[in-house]
């Protein structure tokens, strides 16, 4: 006969629990499935997550230098002049002195961009907005350094892949910024977005009565008062900036949110399994957080791709209204406005018109994938 564990329970393999439940296993399949969507998450995360590096992509300044057997990372700091035998306060490495001195003493490793969103070209070929460099022969596209097609800024480095603005201003470089501050802007907005209007939803549909009519009657006049003109009046009066504009748009952009969460909230608030959270004396906080809301989640989710999508759109618009942000400030919707005046660089018009719609076009495309990972006739078939 064969020996039989002592203790065969304790033998016995633990059983790990998955650490994605099947539900959403098949959310995500559903997802996957939707192949245009699916691809669109994965560009747009590889250019946003790009976009947070963009110091290291186009900038004026070295990411690294040695100079005198020092290490120094001028990406990071900010030296003074003096320490390369200046006397200004900030250092111009694009400076033939400065650039000459470290390159005596050491050497400099550079973007693959050596622009900053608000770097000026002194080189440009032509007037301002010039064209894009690849446009012009090398002749005339170093026609305005020194030793003409021998100097030594004369790289591909310095080169202006999309031209300038109407400021000598490299676009590309004012586009990958632009592109980060609007992404960042957007999501920022749409959280705190979130965050309020499904707690404002929450308590209106759980605690129901007199608290959901006055909610919804203070929403209505809240929706009632003119967005846009009151943005105006306030982006004269106060001055620019990213915060204040991004408290301005939260004050009204939460409102989106309260009626899909307020809905949930009234069909799941008198469910068996509530009434039985109530009846054992489940506190109220506790049966909106862990029992109501990730239902009601799941109508939230599909919906924020959408309302990223207008958040972006509100900041292109106000910034080519100019009450957006800070004059300087690489902006996409300011790009927009100067190929509008100037129609003669059609480089500057495209180059924003591209970017914002490949954006768009990817959010769009995510939030339908979403909107499919989370249909309950796919999700529970």
């Amino acid at each position: 006969m064969a020996d039989v564990p002592a203790n065969p329970v304790a033998e016995a393999a633990p059983i790990g629990r998955p650490k994605v439940s099947p539900l959403n296993q098949r959310r995500w399949a559903n997802f996957k499935a939707n192949r245009r969507g699916y691809w669109s998450l994965w560009i747009f995360l590889v250019l946003f997550v790009s976009s947070l590096g963009s110091e290291l992509i186009a900038n004026d300044k070295p990411i690294i230098a040695s100079y005198k057997g020092e290490i120094l990372f001028p990406v990071l700091v900010a030296y003074p002049e003096e320490k390369f035998g200046g006397f200004y306060a900030v250092t111009d490495y694009r400076d033939p002195v400065i650039r000459d001195e470290i390159n005596a003493n050491g050497w400099m490793i550079w973007p693959p961009i050596r622009y900053s969103y608000r770097s000026v070209n002194n080189a440009v070929p032509e007037p301002a907005p010039s064209k894009p460099s690849w446009m012009y022969d090398a002749e005339r596209r170093c026609a305005q350094y020194p030793q003409k097609t021998a100097d030594p800024d004369c790289i591909v480095g310095n080169w202006n892949w999309l031209g300038t603005d109407d400021q000598a201003r490299d676009v590309l470089a004012r586009v990958i910024y632009g592109f980060r501050i609007s992404v960042l802007f957007g999501l920022v907005l749409t959280l705190g977005s979130a965050l309020i209007g499904v707690s404002a939803g929450a308590i209106q549909g759980y605690f129901g009565g007199w608290t959901d009519l006055l909610f919804q009657r203070f929403i209505e006049i809240w929706s009632a008062i003119p967005v846009l003109y009151l943005l105006l009046i306030v982006a004269a009066v106060l001055p620019p900036g990213f915060f204040i504009l991004l408290g301005l748009m939260l004050l009204f952009s939460w409102v989106a949110f309260v009626g899909v969460v307020r809905a949930e909230f009234l069909r799941a608030r008198n469910f068996e399994y509530v009434n039985a959270a109530r009846a054992l004396g489940v506190p109220n906080g506790t049966i909106i957080f862990r029992h109501l809301l990730p239902n009601a989640m799941v109508a939230t989710l599909t919906f924020l791709p959408f309302i990223l999508n207008g958040s972006i759109s509100t900041l292109t618009s106000l910034d080519f209204l100019g009450f957006g942000l800070p004059p300087g400030s690489a902006s996409l919707g300011e790009l927009l406005k100067q190929g509008q005046r100037n129609l003669n660089a059609p480089w500057l018009g495209l180059s924003g018109f591209v970017v914002i719609s490949v954006m768009l076009s990817l959010l769009i495309f995510i939030g339908e994938a979403t909107r499919d990972a989370f249909d309950p006739r796919k999700t529970f078939k």
